[in-house]
């Protein structure tokens, strides 16, 4: 538990570290960038991000994981710094690239991490814990410049205080951390007795087809690459649609983002929770997937009529943030597991290909998302998009095995 929650907390000051969603609106005015030029920017650095996915997970597996987490976090907190001196687009380029570089190597490697101290029985609720690395950055870096932009009203002070939260957590981390030795990690942990009692020696891998040789996997990639477009966009753009398409000011439109990543972070434990009590994943996702798109439409219709009110706003992103957090936990668990039933030894590594197709995606948003904003109808093609992603991953999923694992046996790889 201990390590897990060391897990956790490395996952959380990696993704923190580079939250600055909030931030944008300030950034924009004070660098003198377009939002087509922040997403050009975004776009490169985030590409960058995903190179470092790929090879830090297969390094990961290769060589462990704290020997590659550690320094990346020490790097990653001296990149955060170096922002504040950015005083030219092309500087903040570079900074990025550096930040997104490290950031990407490191995310993977936590995500390989939860899965070597998680037996199955409890492995979505150990990714519900996990994920609230990058849904916790969220809320804090929306949190944070709620309540203290009015008071510095700079961009650059954020950063600082990000940076110095990040750095005291990398201290912590660096002495509490810990790693499975390359035998025990390539055995399938069912129930913390089977942890208890694994032998350290030599085990004997099943022969199996590579990974990225297996549709299922690319299913899963598919899938969960398409339903993040919206979480993404919201990620990314949430507080500039706020501030531009409903008139909010920076504070109060992160204060709404606040409550979205909040409720999301308490949903997505009590989801992962549910998931392992039922020993049932896809219902789960099912469940949030198409709540989530209930949700969406709605808010597609707020944006495209252009009024809504503050509580109404914090309303409707609230349920978003639950119905996100229902569909993914439960979804990280299922793709640990196929993995697992493939190749135990190469969680890291199917992490690292995770990282870099969400990564991709996320090119994509960065670039199409304001060119499709600017055009007439503003925020609302371009979240109506975001929409139909979502309703892509429906079919996706219906594809996928794991409608109910039973406690006893462990599926084959690549059931459908």
């Amino acid at each position: 538990m201990r390590y897990l929650l060391m897990a956790v907390l490395a996952s959380l000051i990696v993704n923190f570290e580079g939250e600055i969603s909030p931030l944008v609106p300030l950034l924009l005015d004070d660098l003198g960038m377009s939002l087509t030029t922040y997403g050009l920017i975004g776009a490169l650095a985030v590409a960058v991000g995903g190179v470092s996915a790929a090879i830090g997970g297969r390094l990961a597996d290769r060589y462990g994981r704290v020997l590659l987490l550690v320094p990346a976090l020490l790097l990653a907190a001296i990149c955060n710094y170096a922002t504040v001196l950015v005083q030219t687009p092309a500087q903040f380029l570079l900074v990025r690239c550096l930040l997104l570089f490290v950031e990407g190597a490191a995310t993977t490697t936590t995500a390989g991490l939860v899965r070597d101290f998680s037996p199955r029985l409890g492995r979505a609720t150990a990714f519900g814990f996990w994920t609230w690395g990058p849904i916790g950055a969220n809320f804090l870096a929306a949190g944070i410049a709620g309540l203290t932009l009015t008071h510095f009203a700079s961009w650059r002070s954020q950063i600082i205080i990000m940076g110095t939260i990040a750095l005291a957590s990398c201290v912590v981390v660096m002495f509490f951390i810990a790693d499975l030795s390359p035998q025990l990690r390539a055995r399938v942990i069912t129930s913390e007795r089977d942890m208890a009692i694994a032998d350290a020696g030599a085990a004997e891998l099943r022969l199996t087809r590579g990974l990225l040789a297996n549709r299922v996997i690319w299913v899963h990639l598919l899938g969960i690459t398409l339903w993040l477009v919206w979480f993404w966009t919201l990620n990314i753009f949430g507080a500039t649609l706020l501030v531009q398409t409903f008139g909010l000011t920076e504070s109060l439109a992160a204060v709404v983002m606040a409550a979205t990543w909040g409720c999301n972070m308490v949903t997505l434990v009590a989801a992962g929770r549910l998931s392992d009590r039922l020993q049932a994943r896809k219902p789960v996702i099912l469940t949030g997937a198409i709540g989530g798109i209930a949700g969406m439409a709605y808010f597609v219709a707020l944006v495209d009529g252009g009024r809504a009110g503050l509580w109404h706003l914090m309303g409707i992103h609230a349920l978003l943030g639950i119905a996100m957090a229902v569909t993914f936990g439960p979804w990280m668990a299922l793709f640990s597991e196929d993995v697992e039933d493939l190749r135990p030894d190469l969680q890291a590594t199917a992490w690292g290909a995770f990282g870099l197709s969400v990564r991709l995606m996320i090119v994509g948003v960065l670039i199409a998302a304001p060119v499709v904003a600017a055009g007439g109808t503003g925020w609302s093609r371009w979240l109506f998009v975001a929409m139909l992603c979502n309703l892509l991953f429906v079919p996706a999923v219906l594809l996928l095995s794991g409608g109910r694992r039973p406690v006893s046996a462990a599926r084959r790889p690549g059931g459908w």
